[in-house]
């Protein structure tokens, strides 16, 4: 009997440790989780100052992101619809990708980035002087080795000539697909252009390094050294959301005053 008993204060006490523990745990979770939704959306937006060249270390990130402007976009018809979504701030256009409400699927032959399914309202971030547009800085996906990137491309006001390129959450390899995070690859977006003299979209992520030399250079950053496979998901993912089933209309719209 003696020994039962033991047994089953054993049980007993494992038991009340084992609840006690969940409970501090779920504790623990439901009071951080409003921090870490706050740090979420902080970290998001640094990368939106990040990509645009605005990001300035000495200044809070709330303060900096005033000068940013959020909008949605009906990705159908390349216009502002200020109307679609009811919180713009709140609006996740990843989740909105998986509801068949608000998205559409994308055609195997279109689908050159991995989506799926696309949305059909996005958000694009403006920064203004007055009534014009000095950049865009526009959200794009795609499937590199491992993982979707998820980041953001900054555009000047004549809405072709790159900004900046950042990627907010990957899971690509560190050292080799990582190195989409290295400061030194992502400089070499700066300055280059996406569309044509046609409109086509030229912007490449190519195979070795890019000089003076070679042809076209405008519209070429080297790719990454051992990351094909990641190197060539940012050029499709590049092609696909600054071409005619992403922000292509959206872009011309811009330029035209028709937005």
């Amino acid at each position: 009997m003696a020994s039962n008993d033991s047994f089953k204060r054993t049980i007993g006490v494992a038991v009340t440790l084992c609840v006690v523990c969940s409970i501090i745990v779920s504790t623990a979770a439901v009071q951080l989780r409003p921090a870490q939704v706050a740090n979420k959306a902080k970290d998001f937006r640094k990368n939106i100052l990040m990509a645009a060249g605005m990001y300035d270390p000495s200044k809070t990130i709330k303060d900096q992101f005033a000068a940013v402007e959020t909008k949605i976009v009906d990705l159908n018809t390349g216009k502002f619809a200020p109307d679609a979504i009811e919180n713009v701030t709140a609006y996740d256009q990843v989740k909105a990708a998986k509801d068949p409400k608000m998205s559409e699927p994308v055609p195997a032959e279109q689908d050159i980035a991995s989506l799926s399914r696309q949305e059909k309202y996005s958000k694009v971030f403006l920064v203004k002087n007055g009534n014009n547009i000095e950049k865009v800085i526009l959200p794009i996906r795609g499937y590199g080795l491992w993982s979707t990137l998820k980041g953001f491309i900054a555009l000047e006001s004549d809405f072709n000539t790159v900004i900046g390129l950042g990627y907010y959450e990957h899971g690509e390899t560190p050292g080799l697909g990582g190195e989409v995070d290295n400061p030194k690859w992502k400089a070499l977006w700066n300055g280059k252009e996406v569309y044509s003299a046609e409109g086509d979209v030229e912007l490449s992520v190519v195979k070795g390094t890019v000089d003076a030399s070679t042809p076209n250079a405008e519209y070429k950053v080297d790719g990454l050294s051992g990351a094909t496979l990641t190197s060539n998901g940012v050029d499709y993912m590049i092609k696909f959301w600054l071409g005619e089933n992403g922000f292509a209309p959206f872009l011309t719209n811009l330029k035209n005053g028709e937005a």
